[in-house]
């Protein structure tokens, strides 16, 4: 069971972090929530920084906060996953009760089931695992190599990524060619604009975006089969 407590998140320690429900000891001439010296106090609703926090406490809160809110999406990915897994007629029930966005867990589920959690790199973050879940695992496997080796940024990641695809060599095995598409210009241009605010040319941002509409619905057959499945047993037993 999850407790309120803050000692370590993702292997960094979170000292400066204490919580409203730790039950704070009453300061002189002030109350129980506020945060003491040197301490960041969470709440459900905010973030509470002491007066006088220097320069290295706020930075240092800042590295702490982005590494949990990082290692929450594959704390989420797996939760999902092992619902999925071992609830498959009452997960969703349990993802409503617990407040949750279900189409932002698929996707870091979808994620999470895309890497094991000894090939995860403590190094890079979720969103880096996210740029290359789609590859086949040798080739995940090169990025993750390369951007930790080199220290990129998701963003640098990315490109790294686009220019690689760009440079593929003509020759040799070319993709299977298949029926033209026609398309209205409105929704073309449409398409262009959504591939940009994601920083990916628009061939890349169209197979990604079918990728992962595509693995959301293979991934939502698989489950009402399951249901199905489990529901003629049932039937049957009963």
């Amino acid at each position: 069971m999850m407790t309120s407590r803050t000692s370590d998140f993702a292997g960094a320690t979170v000292a400066p972090f204490r919580r409203r429900s730790e039950g704070l000891p009453r300061q002189r001439g002030g109350s129980a929530d506020q945060p003491r010296r040197g301490q960041v106090l969470t709440t459900k609703v905010g973030l509470q920084m002491p007066s006088g926090t220097t320069y290295e406490d706020w930075e240092q809160a800042g590295r702490q906060l982005s590494g949990i809110v990082d290692s929450s999406s594959w704390w989420l990915g797996d939760w999902l996953v092992y619902g999925k897994d071992h609830y498959t007629d009452r997960y969703q029930r349990g993802i409503r009760t617990a407040g949750l966005q279900y189409q932002t867990l698929r996707n870091y589920a979808w994620v999470a089931r895309r890497f094991e959690f000894a090939r995860r790199r403590q190094a890079l973050t979720f969103q880096h695992h996210a740029e290359i879940a789609s590859l086949p695992v040798d080739e995940q496997e090169m990025w993750l190599d390369r951007a930790e080796q080199k220290k990129w940024t998701t963003k640098q990641l990315r490109g790294a990524l686009r220019v690689a695809r760009t440079d593929e060599p003509r020759g040799g095995k070319q993709t299977e060619a298949t029926r033209r598409l026609a398309l209205p210009d409105s929704r073309l241009q449409w398409w262009h604009k959504a591939a940009e605010q994601s920083g990916l040319g628009l061939e890349q941002w169209v197979l990604e975006t079918l990728d992962s509409a595509a693995g959301r619905a293979l991934e939502e057959i698989a489950e009402m089969e399951e249901i199905q499945e489990r529901s003629g047993i049932s039937s049957i037993s009963a």
